[in-house]
């Protein structure tokens, strides 16, 4: 997928954020407000982290999230499959093929998270504006949980099919057995996930250290506390 489809289909997930959340005059008291707020803080992070991972090479270039491929001691191909990526060339598409793919599954994941950022409701909205640096990221990845990796598995499963006789990691893989190809696939995107949260909880501590840098007057009136006063 070329980065405009990537920008397309992120922009139909929802990303435009004054089309999705209400403006501040359109919330009705604190709580509504510091609520919308978060939103708001949420979306813009995540936005900006998916723009950034699922450009080409995104996961690659941000040592953050970064893939490397898992080792696997209790295959019984452990040492073949050892050997093999001790090899220059295989380490280099390995990290290319992975973190490719990680991309991808970031770019498939974004409807989720938009979506629950738009239904989130938070149980102490106060506490997550005064909590730390990524605490709205951290309330979000565990309302999302598993879901997000369910959104992100089958990108990273095509990616894995990509070991076939025509790629140079084919022939060593095909004449080794016992790899367990799904336990692969399940660890690298968890890979994949932690390093995209870990890309908007960055997003969010940004905003929450320079509240101006959201662009978004709500944002930066809740977390500067002037909303918080009343």
């Amino acid at each position: 997928m070329n980065n405009h489809s990537r920008r397309s289909l992120l922009l139909g997930a929802g990303i435009a954020v004054p089309l999705l959340f209400l403006p501040a005059c359109a919330t009705t008291g604190l709580g509504g407000g510091v609520t919308e707020a978060l939103r708001r803080l949420l979306a813009i992070s995540s936005e900006r982290a998916l723009t950034r991972l699922v450009a080409d090479n995104g996961f690659l270039n941000d040592p953050e999230a970064r893939l490397s491929f898992p080792s696997a001691p209790d295959d019984r191909s452990a040492a073949v499959l050892g050997a093999l990526i001790r090899s220059a060339p295989v380490q280099q598409q390995l990290s290319l093929l992975i973190n490719r793919a990680a991309g991808e599954a970031a770019n498939r994941a974004a409807p989720v998270i938009f979506d629950s950022i738009r239904s989130l409701t938070f149980a102490d909205a106060l506490g997550i504006v005064r909590g730390g640096p990524t605490a709205a990221t951290t309330y979000l990845e565990r309302s999302i949980g598993d879901r997000i990796i369910d959104a992100m598995l089958p990108e990273i499963g095509g990616a894995l099919r990509q070991f076939d006789g025509n790629s140079i990691l084919g022939p060593v893989l095909g004449a080794a057995t016992g790899i367990n190809v799904s336990g692969i696939q399940r660890a690298v995107t968890q890979q994949a996930a932690r390093g995209l949260w870990r890309a908007i909880g960055r997003e969010e501590a940004t905003i929450r250290a320079t509240p101006s840098l959201a662009r978004d007057p709500l944002v930066e009136s809740v977390l500067g506390g002037g909303r918080l006063l009343g």
